[in-house]
């Protein structure tokens, strides 16, 4: 498969969780960064237009505003 170098800046709390799920799992962050992608263009960006605009963007408030409780309690 062909590919294409890329060099973003991202959240660096991001990164250094990409960082540390890739090594837990024993996959490479490039694998794990590329499942990423494929799963919010393939999932999320559909869902989105399913759903109002503005439930979404409640919804996401709701989700930043609890993340430490959601952490939480999918551990």
């Amino acid at each position: 498969m062909p590919t294409k170098k890329i060099a973003p800046a991202i959240d660096a709390k991001l990164w250094k969780e990409l960082v540390a799920t890739a090594k837990r799992n024993g996959q490479s962050q490039r694998y794990v960064l590329e499942q990423a992608l494929a799963h919010y263009l393939h999932n999320v960006v559909p869902s989105q237009h399913l759903v109002r605009p503005q439930v979404m963007d409640a919804f996401e408030q709701s989700v930043e505003a609890n993340r430490d409780l959601l952490e939480r309690l999918a551990k």
